[in-house]
């Protein structure tokens, strides 16, 4: 629970439960949030379990207004922005989740850096977007195992690295620093 919401409840203020979208979106956050919570089981001093849980149900709610017509997203706004796009929502929504906006602007790769975002000419503020906090790192690790266009599948490492090596050497090699902290 967050305060007296739950994380479903709060992405209910914005998606119609008995949508495409929001059907999509729910098994492939759940997904991620199981595997977030199985991460942070093995590190009980260093993670908030609750937060990690609720935090990776909530990461993608900016979805819903990006245009990615594959996944049900209508939107006008690219893809890309969603982590973005997910923050603002929750900050206007209530201020006191923060915790939970920084989680969706810093989940997108690997994270995404400002030299990336200038040299690649991205549709980003000019800053890092990068996960700082240990849960922050948790969510953006379990997500990269999941793809909302393929819900039911679990990639694999080596899968998730040629993915990410498409987007320069900097997604490749911070995916391998989280690999390597999650799995030592």
């Amino acid at each position: 629970m967050i305060g007296n919401l739950s994380a479903k409840d709060i992405l209910l203020e914005f998606y119609e439960e008995d949508s495409k979208l929001f059907r999509l979106l729910w098994t492939h956050s759940c997904q991620v949030a199981e595997m977030a919570l199985e991460i942070a089981s093995k590190f009980p001093k260093q993670a908030d379990a609750e937060f990690v849980y609720d935090a990776a149900l909530l990461h993608d709610i900016g979805i819903i207004r990006t245009n990615a017509p594959s996944i049900h997203c209508t939107g006008t706004e690219p893809y890309i922005r969603h982590g973005i796009i997910g923050a603002e929502m929750l900050r206007n929504f209530d201020p006191s989740l923060e915790r939970y906006a920084l989680v969706c602007e810093r989940h997108t790769g690997a994270g995404i850096s400002k030299e990336e975002i200038l040299s690649e000419s991205l549709p980003l503020p000019p800053r890092d977007f990068l996960p700082v906090s240990f849960e922050e790192k948790i969510i953006c690790y379990a997500d990269k195992f999941f793809s909302k266009s393929t819900t039911g599948t679990v990639k694999t490492v080596d899968s998730i690295r040629r993915d990410l090596a498409k987007f320069g050497h900097g997604q490749e090699e911070r995916f391998n620093e989280l690999n390597q902290l999650f799995n030592s």
